[in-house]
């Protein structure tokens, strides 16, 4: 049942405390505007959270709330919907703890499709430890724990996800009013495991790094936003588009021109892991930003015949209270 609610609804006593200009501001107004449009009693909702600097968004929303442990926080969040299906289900970790400590579990909540949201808020750095890099941090990134410049390859968030098998990936950024909501909405109405990458700007530790969609003139000129069913254009010009190399199934991008009609760009297809995982591709340094859902399985596709949340509302009360029972001593 849907009620009418405001952000204020989700707003709680506690003072919100990040660093001025820090992304996880907008984030939360955010969230706090999604809640109320989904308009669901915040007693519905529980959002859970593990360690770093957006672990604070359960005590600044006023539903039911866990600070759990690091990297542990999909684990939890998982046993939660097991336990009570009826709630919605919202996790909230940085790159450091979904991608370092968290990542196996991550991997098994992601293949495992319970009803979850996940929301992924990446900054490429550790915040709240004073600016180690992390995961995602670029080949290059100077910090206290790499002064001479990180030389791992960073994680490319969407390929981890749809190669573990998420049913449902989704990018956009964190000051991006007309896009983030409507990407949370569409996370939230998915059943199964949603995951959203939030792409965060840390003014502190590592301040525009994203600043091909963070800045407004970058974002014209590199920023995809992903519509199912239209052509994939770039930037607000839409002068290029990205057009599928059959040979060996990547995208690249091309300009539209005579020798390339829009008629040639391709078109979106969420529902495509294939050309999902083309679009995850694009995360060199001159490829253009891919924001949007990248890949929603559909509801009735393929998939295993009873889910963990299935397989544990089919059980009878004798079937649970015989599997909950103590071992035989004898």
């Amino acid at each position: 049942m849907t009620i009418s609610l405001s952000p204020k609804d989700f707003a709680t006593d506690q003072e919100v405390r990040w660093c001025p200009g820090c992304g996880d501001y907008a984030i939360l107004n955010g969230v706090r505007a999604v809640l109320a449009q989904i308009g669901r009693s915040p007693k519905d909702i529980v959002f859970i959270s593990g360690i770093g600097c957006a672990a604070r968004f359960p005590y600044y929303i006023a539903t039911y709330g866990f600070h759990t442990i690091h990297g542990r926080a999909a684990a939890v969040a998982t046993g939660a919907k097991i336990a009570n299906p009826d709630l919605d289900v919202w996790v909230v970790g940085g790159d450091g703890d979904f991608l370092s400590i968290g990542g196996n579990h991550l991997l098994h909540t992601l293949r495992r499709d319970v009803d979850i949201n996940l929301l992924l808020l990446n900054n490429a750095v550790y915040g709240l430890t004073k600016g180690q890099y992390s995961p995602t941090s670029n080949i290059g990134t100077r910090s206290p724990s790499s002064p001479d410049g990180s030389i791992e390859r960073p994680v490319n968030s969407a390929m981890f996800a749809l190669g573990a098998g998420a049913s449902f990936f989704a990018r956009t950024v964190d000051f991006l009013k007309d896009h983030l909501p409507d990407v949370l909405v569409r996370a939230h109405a998915h059943k199964g495991t949603s995951l959203v990458e939030i792409l965060q700007n840390c003014i502190i530790y590592n301040d525009a790094v994203f600043e091909k969609v963070s800045d407004k003139a970058s974002a014209a000129q590199n920023a995809i936003r992903l519509v199912h069913g239209e052509p994939i254009l770039i930037g607000t010009e839409q002068k290029s588009g990205l057009v599928l190399d059959e040979a060996d199934g990547h995208f690249r991008v091309a300009e539209i021109d005579v020798d390339c009609p829009i008629e040639a760009i391709a078109r979106h297809d969420e529902t495509n892991l294939v050309k999902a995982m083309a679009l995850a591709a694009l995360d060199g340094p001159d490829d253009p930003a891919v924001l949007g859902v990248l890949y929603s399985r559909p509801h009735d596709s393929e998939k295993p015949a009873l889910s963990i949340l299935d397989r544990t509302e089919a059980m009878t009360k004798d079937e649970l209270a015989e599997l909950l029972a103590p071992a035989d001593q004898s």
